[in-house]
């Protein structure tokens, strides 16, 4: 079956460019981010890689581990830095799994059960699904699945953005609307009354109708 939001993470033990590691243990108390790649060398995840090694200060500063993932070997992983470096400016500065026998891969979901064999021969094409991004919380269960194709690069901005309003509505009773930003307004959440946000917003909300309450972002 698929991962749904809300799921606990699958855990498992693998080898990765910095040792080996079991992966809720791995995690802690902290957030993760979990990025699948159909295999190394490949065009578009080598400029995501980059970008990542060059947003990692804004994961660290929220708390949040960041994990690749490849069906290729460590080794290779290792090979494809170089590479990443030279043309990205940036090499991964966070560990890469190698999940040679596609069991990450298939335990989230990402190929099927019914496929056998190993990574050996294996083509980006065969793995065209494996472009996943994963935000797991502290508690190991799920909060975000997105799920690109091959033709198009992710915007791990956006993942940022996402982290920041699970953090803050993980934390305060609020959502957050379309395109917010840290720092912007957000919204009361729906499961609070009225006399309940009152003791919280003593100066009251913004309400264009009854049902949207808007409120400065709590700190």
């Amino acid at each position: 079956m698929a991962l749904q939001l809300g799921d606990t993470a699958p855990d498992f033990e693998a080898d990765t460019t910095q040792g080996r590691i079991k992966f809720h243990d791995w995690i802690g108390d902290s957030w993760a981010v979990l990025f699948s790649h159909p295999k190394d060398f490949t065009p578009v995840c080598t400029t995501e890689l980059g970008y990542m090694a060059k947003l990692k200060p804004e994961f660290d500063k929220r708390n949040v581990k960041i994990i690749g993932l490849s069906v290729d070997p460590v080794d290779k992983h290792s090979k494809w830095s170089d590479d990443i470096k030279e043309t990205q400016g940036h090499a991964p500065n966070y560990p890469m799994i190698g999940d040679t026998d596609l069991s990450i891969s298939k335990a989230y979901g990402m190929l099927p059960a019914s496929v056998s064999g190993t990574a050996d021969g294996r083509t980006p094409a065969d793995n065209q699904t494996v472009r996943n991004v994963f935000v797991i919380g502290p508690d190991k269960k799920i909060k975000l699945i997105i799920v690109y194709p091959m033709t198009t690069g992710r915007n791990f901005d956006e993942v940022l953005r996402v982290i920041d309003s699970l953090q803050l509505t993980a934390k305060h009773k609020v959502s957050t609307p379309v395109n917010w930003k840290q720092g912007e307004d957000v919204i009361i959440a729906g499961s609070v009354s009225d006399d309940e946000a009152k003791k919280t917003y003593p100066a009251g909300w913004k309400s264009p109708k009854p049902y949207i309450r808007i409120v400065p972002q709590p700190r």
